[in-house]
């Protein structure tokens, strides 16, 4: 459990630095991405997004699970919302937020005749209180009202535009055979408690996953949860090739 105390107090301190740092939510906003790209200038938003990425391919999506501002407001709501956001059908809507983005980047880019130069802080110095306190409010409409809707994390399920990313770097990892941060099981060892299942933050059938010896599940987001919680400790951390 030390472990669970720890990632959730990287959250907590990832959603205060996001609360109270303007700097934090110009980093990881898409709308500074393709203000950048209609300007034809690559700057911090997209360096950041790139390493989000980047650090997928080989720690998955251990972002989501111990870094990211928006998961530590999510593990907040988790204190007053038992609901699991089960609904799977729908995890596809992320994919078409990330589409828009994307495309909303890619038009801004070619309107501009292509990328001219780096400029790292571009536009950032535009920025204001108002405006930035504006796109905090709009986070907390975001994430807020989603989990006591659709349950928990439902924003990372559904219409969260990094997740895909995080999805499609993990998904190379997985088929590249190279090292990288994953769960392994122990199916033997699994006592069919349930418990995995009741604690895991993003809804996953746990003990399913234990017993098929595959725990490669794109929706998680390796908090380690089930490892913490197992009483058998039929599930375990690794660093190795697949």
């Amino acid at each position: 459990m030390r472990r669970q105390r720890l990632r959730k107090t990287l959250l907590g301190i990832s959603f205060f630095l996001f609360q109270y740092f303007l700097i934090i939510h110009l980093l990881l906003s898409p709308v500074l991405i393709v203000y950048g790209a209609a300007h034809g200038v690559i700057q911090g938003s997209f360096v950041v997004y790139g390493l989000i990425f980047l650090s997928s391919l080989f720690l998955g999506r251990a972002f989501c699970g111990w870094v990211c501002p928006g998961a530590g407001l999510q593990e907040l709501c988790c204190l007053a919302v038992k609901k699991k956001a089960a609904n799977r059908k729908f995890y596809r809507l992320k994919y078409i937020v990330l589409g828009i983005w994307s495309f909303a980047i890619l038009y801004a880019v070619i309107q501009a005749g292509g990328y001219h130069h780096f400029d790292f802080f571009f536009a950032m110095d535009k920025s204001s209180p108002t405006r930035n306190g504006i796109m905090f409010f709009g986070v907390l409409v975001l994430i807020v009202p989603a989990a006591f809707i659709w349950g928990k994390w439902a924003t990372c399920h559904y219409v969260c535009w990094i997740a895909p990313l995080m999805i499609m770097g993990t998904k190379i990892k997985e088929r590249a055979f190279w090292p990288s941060l994953r769960l392994r099981t122990q199916p033997d060892r699994c006592a069919a408690c349930g418990v995995c299942d009741d604690h895991c933050p993003m809804s996953l059938e746990v003990s399913t996953m234990v017993r098929s010896g595959r725990m490669d599940d794109p929706e998680c987001i390796l908090c380690g949860t089930c490892v913490d919680m197992c009483p058998v400790d039929s599930i375990r951390f690794s660093f190795r090739a697949r």
